[in-house]
């Protein structure tokens, strides 16, 4: 589990099995990265409901618009630092 201790179980991508790791394998060949970010990882446990996250937030948060995916998440990470959020 990961270092930071939270309430939700976090599925790290080296524990992750079954259908969660199908979902991770999609994501990261989907995404081009090697990692799955911890926002994600903590749907892990309903790899149903993480699908259904992925597809919202490839529709609303990082389809293009007035703002680019490239802003939309320098947006999200720096909400996230002033939250001090570890996702």
């Amino acid at each position: 589990m990961s270092e930071n201790k939270t309430k939700i179980r976090i599925i790290e991508d080296a524990e992750a099995t079954g259908e969660t790791a199908t979902v991770y394998d999609e994501w990261r060949k989907q995404s081009g990265r090697t990692q799955m970010p911890g926002i994600l990882k903590c749907f892990g446990s309903r790899p149903d409901f993480l699908r259904q996250v992925m597809a919202f937030s490839n529709t609303v948060h990082f389809s293009e618009g007035h703002l680019s995916r490239r802003h939309k998440e320098m947006i999200a990470s720096y909400v996230s630092y002033l939250n001090r959020c570890p996702y």
